[in-house]
């Protein structure tokens, strides 16, 4: 039985083949069910199983095909907002194998490690919610790249667009495009320090505007004074801190430990868990633009915002972002809308973990690259809906949770949590979340926390089960006649 929130999801779905776009809803349906389970575990039984694997084979069934219906539905959730977050990042898929290689695998780092890099343009909500995968793109690096260092001259030397670094202003042309397609609705692509390239901040600050834009700088860069006159301070940094302070306020910081051990940049230092006070600056500036081999770039006026800790411990790193943006910072409030934006970014990271731990894509096993990204499509798809219960039962837990929910799996959730029969009216969304993330673990208590996206999707898995056997077994099939 094919799900109700998976017809929905994939109204527009064109394989080319009636018979495989059912399919594909039936396999959809089905690891969305079980996202951690293996294929076999999912599909529940032998010729559901090959009927899968026969999905993922198939030519017609591309990456791109897969993921466009799931497109198509969330440019129409976002038409119905007044403003969306287009969040890009970049994540590596490890399909290291001990005794077998998946055939069509790159180099990830140089080393004996294989599998794919994925870019991903996804739509958020300003609380958080995702909306859903916009753009993404998958690729396989060669053999040249993975394993042959360039030389600095020899990387200066390269165009942008022969570059993978170009995947950031790529998907910016993306995010502007999409902008067309619904002028009513303000969308802000917001980029990490890995997007901060010349050539993003000149197409993003180019007219006709479509698409505001965040992105945070990892390069300190020179600033141009009036007139082409240079200025006191000569960069970016300094000119910010030579502006007064507009607010001030004190924020809990996260500890970290350093992913690579011979790391120097300041901004991947391990630190510890904190409070720390910080204070807040903005000013408008231009930036001088840098040379490039074989092209004249333009300059670019943006706004800078500088978020500073003030009396960092003398063991630690401080906490300091660097954000580059053209939404307007005339006053404090419209500055930490800039920053609450950008703290949304961090949603993607979630989502991310959410499609490695919680779906296990890196786990699938495949003989070729290619029917892995089949499968990685559709489990864009279930991670987006996972994580998509998660948020939205923490921004709108008032409303009724058939907005989510099936009767058969809210009643039956009832059931078995509260050992009670399930009421007769539907209750709250906020309610039958926690409900599910008992089944995976987590413990109610009052004013913590709701269930993250990790208890969640092991208590949506048992929810299926128990859902199953309420339909089958329940109160409404002894019923029946």
């Amino acid at each position: 039985m094919v799900a109700a929130w998976v017809m929905e999801e994939t109204k527009t779905v064109d394989l080319k083949d009636r018979r495989l776009n059912h399919r594909l809803r039936e396999v959809l349906s089905q690891l969305g069910e079980h996202p951690t389970a293996s294929i076999p575990g999912a599909c529940g039984g032998h010729a559901e199983m090959m009927g899968a694997y026969r999905l993922f084979a198939n030519e017609k069934a591309t990456f791109e095909q897969v993921l466009a219906p799931h497109t198509e539905a969330t440019r129409q959730r976002l038409a119905q907002q007044a403003v969306a977050l287009l969040v890009q990042d970049t994540t590596e898929a490890d399909l290291t194998r001990p005794s077998q290689q998946v055939e069509g695998a790159g180099p990830l780092d140089g080393g004996p490690r294989r599998g794919a890099l994925l870019h991903v343009l996804h739509a958020f909500t300003p609380d958080g919610t995702p909306w859903g995968t916009l753009h993404a793109r998958v690729w396989v690096r060669d053999e040249e790249v993975g394993c042959a260092a360039q030389s600095r001259a020899q990387r200066a030397a390269t165009a942008i667009e022969q570059k993978e670094s170009y995947r950031w202003v790529d998907t910016l042309r993306l995010a502007t495009e999409e902008g067309q397609r619904c002028p009513a609705t303000q969308r802000i692509c917001v980029a990490d320090s890995e997007g901060d390239i010349y050539e993003l901040l000149v197409q993003a600050t180019a007219e006709p505007r479509r698409v505001d834009w965040i992105v945070r700088a990892c390069q300190n860069r020179a600033v141009q004074g009036e007139n082409g006159q240079p200025t006191a301070e000569r960069h970016v940094r300094e000119y910010v801190l030579g502006r007064p302070v507009l607010f001030t306020h004190t924020i809990q910081v996260r500890g970290r430990k350093a992913k690579v051990p011979c790391e120097t940049r300041g901004r991947r230092q391990p630190r510890e868990s904190r409070e720390a006070q910080v204070e807040t600056r903005a000013a408008q500036v231009r930036l001088r633009p840098p040379w490039r081999a074989g092209r004249q770039l333009v300059e670019v006026t943006v706004h800078a915002v500088l978020v500073r800790e003030v009396k960092p411990p003398a063991d630690d790193e401080p906490v300091e972002w660097l954000l580059l943006t053209r939404l307007p910072v005339g006053k404090a409030e419209q500055v930490r809308q800039v920053i609450h934006y950008y703290g949304v970014r961090w949603t993607i990271e979630i989502f991310f973990r959410t499609l490695k731990s919680g779906c296990r894509v890196e786990e699938r096993r495949f003989e070729h690259v290619d029917r892995w990204l089949s499968c990685l499509a559709v489990y864009l798809i279930v991670a987006w809906r996972t994580l998509y219960i998660c948020r939205l039962g923490r921004s709108c837990p008032d409303i009724s949770c058939e907005a989510v929910f099936e009767p058969a799996e809210w009643k039956s959730v009832w059931q078995v949590t509260d050992r009670s029969a399930p009421p007769p009216r539907a209750p709250r969304l906020g309610e039958m979340v926690r409900r599910v993330g008992q089944l995976g673990g987590y413990v109610t208590q009052r004013h913590r926390e709701p269930p993250g996206p990790q208890t969640l999707w092991i208590g949506l898995q048992r929810m299926h089960d128990f859902a199953l056997c309420w339909t089958l077994f329940g109160p409404a099939a002894r019923n029946r006649p």
